[in-house]
């Protein structure tokens, strides 16, 4: 027997494992699992609550069923909350309880998305061959041995979607959402007001609010909270500071009048222009205003541009929010608000050469 947190090692009978409807899914091709199973052994163990309750691993149970296995070494994982051990022992998909709210279904599908990665990091410590090909398993490594906090994390993107599918009701992005407004109105380092926007917000959500808007108007306080910040800061070039004062100001006001989604946008482009504006004052070199030697051709601009189509529904703006750090962060919005500056001179080179054309027109009527 091994142990390690929360986790303990031991032999157990497969007809002694319960099992849930919400793992009861189309679990796909058995017979090659079994397969598998037979030619290499179980590699990752199921993982089962104290009193036998399927957590992780339903594959892996029809599998060794299929192949009239009778004892199995399980993970019993000790710790699980009583709602979401409830939540696993359902046995009919229209269980007679009061629906999960969406604060609920966020705390549940966090704890689930802990397990996952657990059972999805173990899983590839098994199957993490040495460089003379043999498996940990097999010659002394502890299979019991915890995944770091890094293997967790690493999977964790991976788990999202089947731990929303698991608590039911709500997509990962809602329920991530609802998670990051619980750190901010949680998160002691974060001012005030934008702790009270974000407990307001949630108090909203478990009346009956949407999320995303919700979500999206904390998300722009807390870059007028930055704006602000930055105004406020003495350290500042004094045009810096009354940049962002002046697009504080322009912000508080359009709060009232913008929706949600609207809001966001305009708050993170004025974050990324002031926060351009501060990183130029402090030593960067600006870009240049005149063409230079490197400049390059216009077919260039359209190739790039035409790459850039539609970028952004190629990406998940949740796992991007995560995982860049504030070196890549500062990277990207030094780069939109360069962007959004030579937009705006391109627009007004334009809107110029039209009004010249329609002088020169005027004229040669």
């Amino acid at each position: 027997m091994t142990a390690d947190r929360g986790h303990v090692e031991v032999a157990r009978t497969l007809d002694s494992i319960r099992v849930g409807a919400r793992h009861r899914a189309d679990l796909g091709d058995i017979d090659a699992l079994a397969t598998s199973i037979q030619a290499h052994g179980l590699l990752q163990p199921i993982t089962v609550t104290p009193d036998g309750l399927l957590v992780c691993g339903a594959r892996r149970l029809a599998a060794l069923q299929r192949l009239g296995v009778r004892t199995v070494n399980v993970w019993v994982r000790s710790g699980i909350s009583d709602e979401l051990e409830r939540l696993l022992a359902e046995q009919d998909d229209n269980s007679l309880h009061k629906p999960l709210n969406t604060i609920e279904a966020a705390a549940l599908y966090r704890e689930a998305v802990i397990l996952l990665a657990e059972d999805a990091a173990r899983r590839q410590q098994a199957t993490r061959f040495t460089a003379g090909g043999k498996n940990p398993r097999s010659h002394g490594t502890d299979p019991g041995s915890a995944p770091s906090d890094a293997d967790l994390w690493e999977h964790r993107g991976d788990t999202r979607v089947q731990a929303a599918q698991l608590v039911g009701g709500h997509s990962f992005n809602t329920l991530e959402r609802v998670g990051k407004l619980q750190d901010i109105a949680d998160d002691e380092r974060v001012d005030d007001e934008t702790r009270a926007r974000a407990a307001q917000a949630l108090a909203a959500i478990e009346a009956g609010a949407t999320v995303k808007p919700e979500f999206q108007r904390v998300n722009a306080g807390m870059a007028i909270a930055e704006i602000e910040a930055i105004g406020a800061d003495a350290s500042q070039p004094t045009s810096t500071q009354d940049a962002a004062l002046q697009a504080a100001a322009h912000l508080r006001t359009a709060e009232q009048a913008s929706n949600a989604a609207e809001l966001e946008r305009l708050a993170q482009e004025a974050l990324a222009r002031v926060r351009s504006a501060r990183t130029r004052k402090r030593g960067a070199t600006p870009a240049p205003a005149v063409p230079t030697a490197t400049t390059l051709p216009v077919k260039h601009f359209v190739y790039l541009w035409g790459d850039l189509d539609g970028w952004w529904n190629r990406y998940d703006a949740d796992e991007i929010a995560r995982d860049l750090t504030a070196e890549q962060w500062e990277q990207f919005t030094a780069t939109l608000a360069g962007t959004v500056e030579f937009a705006e001179r391109l627009r007004a080179l334009r809107a110029d050469d039209a009004s010249t054309a329609s002088a020169k027109l005027d004229v040669s009527a």
